[in-house]
């Protein structure tokens, strides 16, 4: 037995030991729709929450460029328009040809979803060089170069899949397609728990009486434990359904259930909680007295 067969067959026993009411909404029309639109309706949420943020942002540093936060901001409200408008419109995006341009649709948000909050750790990882006085040059060269590994890796499988002619290309393509997801969303984890662990640890060691230290632990240690998990969770999920591509397929419309615990989960509640933790806007501050971390 191929090693792929042998993935499939294994992964189709897990989902037979499922209860029949799970088969029963998958197969309902009503919950598939419901389900699609409900999430349309929250990303479109978490979006227009992200605009404001960001406009309340621009507004009180409007003498600056773009800031870490800001870009932080307008990735996410991309990355939630995105998702809401494939949500919106599912249906339609499932039947687009080439199986390509399907795919690039429904990736592209998830890669963009990564980029956002590696921006966290790569922001983190500024401030713990900078107060340990070690070198910051290569993290941001770093930060890019890995990024565009990831982005040009999904874009070498969307051409191959563009390219593909028979079932069995296509469904070995999703396989090492989802393999490489879970592979960049465990990286995400292990960066978080790295420099937020680092940051956390760092911030203990300062005076009790530090001013702001308890909020900015707080707030350290709760994105760090929210997003190591989320990303985790991708993985697993992700793993998952390329072992049982068949059962577990994320990116069709008769498994409304499964869509929505995984988007739930791993995007819609940590990105709703990130947003909310760090909702405090910068000071209304001269631009001598504004220092930000230099572009380089």
């Amino acid at each position: 037995m191929r090693v792929h067969d042998l993935l499939v067959y294994q992964g189709s026993g897990t989902l037979e030991r499922l209860p029949a009411w799970w088969e029963d909404i998958d197969d309902d029309p009503r919950w598939q729709d419901s389900v699609f639109i409900a999430l349309a309706v929250a990303y479109g949420t978490l979006a227009v929450v992200a605009l404001v943020q960001l406009f309340r942002i621009q507004a009180r540093t409007v003498a600056f460029g773009w800031t870490t936060q800001k870009v932080f901001h307008l990735l996410n409200a991309l990355v939630c328009i995105l998702r809401c408008v494939v949500f919106a419109l599912r249906d339609r995006v499932s039947e687009i040809h080439p199986s390509a341009l399907q795919s690039v649709l429904l990736d592209l948000p998830g890669l963009l979803f990564f980029t956002t909050y590696t921006l966290l750790v790569l922001f983190w990882a500024e401030i713990y060089h900078q107060a340990r006085s070690l070198p910051t040059a290569s993290l941001r060269p770093i930060f890019m170069v890995f990024n565009a590994v990831v982005y040009a890796v999904d874009a070498v499988l969307w051409i191959l899949t563009g390219l593909a002619h028979s079932n069995a290309t296509l469904s070995l393509l999703r396989v090492i397609s989802s393999a490489f997801i879970a592979l960049v969303s465990i990286s995400a984890a292990i960066g978080f728990l790295l420099y937020g662990g680092r940051l956390y640890l760092m911030l203990r060691r300062f005076p009790i009486e530090s001013r702001g230290r308890r909020k900015k632990l707080r707030e350290v240690g709760c994105v760090t434990a929210i997003c190591a998990a989320c990303f985790t969770l991708r993985a697993v999920i992700v793993a998952w359904s390329a072992i049982d591509s068949e059962d577990a397929d994320l990116d069709v419309l008769d498994h409304p259930l499964l869509n929505l615990i995984y988007y739930t989960a791993c995007e819609l509640v940590p990105s709703a909680l990130v947003l909310y933790i760090l909702r405090k806007l910068p000071p209304r501050r001269s631009q001598q007295g504004y220092q930000q971390i230099p572009v380089r």
